[in-house]
């Protein structure tokens, strides 16, 4: 059998179709738009949603922890959570034990408005299992961790 020629635009395309990296993003920017959609009436994105979740579920509350756990750079970390600490949702301090480092917790608003979205993402997560297989998203974070 004649295999077909191959072409930049054939190897383009095999490229988009099969490569984890390209197509694990295109798979989190549509999961994040729809979660941002149905967040929106709370004046919360996923992601800042997502950063207020971590931040009340971590033990160790400095931002290095924050930035490991939540697999951003610290440079990221921080310009995403100036956003919330404007909008007095954390609060940012040096460790007094260690001035070069700073930990990061939710306010009492943060806590309330965390808690008044948590209903809200739940809906969102059983919206979103009706198209995708949550045990395989979650398969696919765990996978991922050895890179």
């Amino acid at each position: 059998m004649k295999q077909p020629k191959k072409t930049l635009r054939t190897d383009a395309r095999a490229l988009v179709e099969s490569c984890a990296g390209w197509n694990s993003r295109l798979a989190a920017r549509r999961i994040t738009a729809f979660l941002d959609r149905e967040l929106a009436g709370l004046g919360l994105t996923a992601a800042q949603l997502g950063l207020m979740a971590q931040i009340a579920a971590l033990a160790d509350d400095t931002l290095g922890a924050l930035a490991q756990r939540s697999g951003l750079e610290q440079s990221t970390l921080s310009r995403n959570l100036r956003t919330l600490e404007r909008e007095r949702l954390i609060e940012i301090t040096l460790v007094e034990t260690d001035l070069r480092r700073r930990a990061v917790w939710l306010t009492e608003t943060g806590a309330r408005r965390l808690e008044a979205a948590i209903p809200v993402w739940r809906k969102a997560q059983d919206k979103l299992a009706h198209s995708l297989a949550p045990e395989l998203v979650r398969e696919l974070a765990v996978q991922s961790e050895a890179l």
